[in-house]
């Protein structure tokens, strides 16, 4: 739970620079968000949450 939490958090901090740049707008914003939910609610959810937790894994134990 506590990656999950970590991964949102830097997903938000990165779209606020993003946005505060120029480089990203409102409505693309908000569109990404919205697929974010529409994803998690499909059967590819489980492959993503496979994915960022392996990618998470091997990071740390490449930081050891």
């Amino acid at each position: 739970m506590a990656l999950s939490v970590s991964v949102v958090v830097l997903l938000a901090i990165v779209t606020l620079l993003l946005l505060r740049s120029g480089q990203l707008r409102i409505g693309h914003a908000v569109v990404t968000a919205l697929l974010g939910f529409y994803l998690a609610q499909t059967g590819i959810a489980p492959a993503i949450h496979r994915m960022v937790a392996s990618c998470a894994t091997a990071l740390s134990n490449l930081a050891t």
